[in-house]
């Protein structure tokens, strides 16, 4: 039963944080003068409209069953780069807006767990009350997010963080490089995860220290 209840959380977790998350995509898009999204029928928050199967669904639910960072995307919002204002730099924002709304959103869950007694800290990391559905609950929806976000922002098209390289890169053969990777897309994810699973997972429990002795500080509980 408690891996049922450790199972279903994941589950909506996952599904609220990346509907928010697609949805600032395509409302800073909206906002930078880019309607494709709207017309997509992508500013909604239905989720049968942003979910991927395997991306928003399966891979988050396996890595939590595994006991590794868990992590995972939704299907990209459509953008029209032509529309945007400030083309590439306006794109970098669209990008942003995702990543940004799971940091936050990973603050808000653990202020209110932190508020409410359900999470707590100990040496710089977050603790929570064994037993407990919803202290497991506020948990997962600080690592979750923040896998979220942490994945999301990795340089590798069609990643968001790509989109943030993209424009700050000079014209010329990185711009180029990106573009030939941006064809093959979600082939190259599942490359990099089958291929450098073990360094991802690294990257993801040292940035996810980091970030958590952050929030811990804001909170005063340093």
């Amino acid at each position: 039963m408690q891996m049922l209840g450790y199972v279903f959380s994941v589950f909506i977790i996952t599904l609220f944080s990346m509907i928010l998350h697609e949805l600032m995509h395509g409302l800073v898009a909206f906002k930078l003068g880019d309607d494709t999204a709207k017309h997509s029928g992508r500013l909604s928050l239905n989720p049968l409209r942003h979910i991927d199967l395997v991306m928003t669904i399966i891979m988050p639910i396996v890595l939590a069953l595994m006991g590794g960072p868990i992590f995972g995307g939704a299907k990209p919002v459509p953008i029209n780069t032509r529309k945007l204002k400030y083309r590439e730099w306006g794109f970098a924002l669209v990008a942003i807006a995702g990543p940004l709304t799971n940091f936050l959103l990973a603050f808000l869950f653990f202020l209110v767990g932190y508020s409410t007694g359900l999470l707590g800290v100990h040496g710089g990391s977050m603790t929570y009350v064994p037993g407990s559905f919803w202290s497991m609950f506020m948990a997962l929806g600080v690592n979750v997010n923040l896998g979220f976000m942490l994945f999301n922002i990795i340089p590798i098209p069609p990643l968001d963080g790509s989109r943030v390289l993209y424009a700050i890169a000079p014209e010329g053969s990185i711009r180029i490089f990106m573009e030939q990777i941006e064809k093959y897309g979600v082939l190259v994810i599942y490359f990099c995860l089958l291929f450098f699973g073990t360094v991802l997972s690294f990257y993801m429990a040292g940035a996810t220290e980091g970030i958590m002795k952050l929030f811990t500080f804001l909170v005063g509980a340093a």
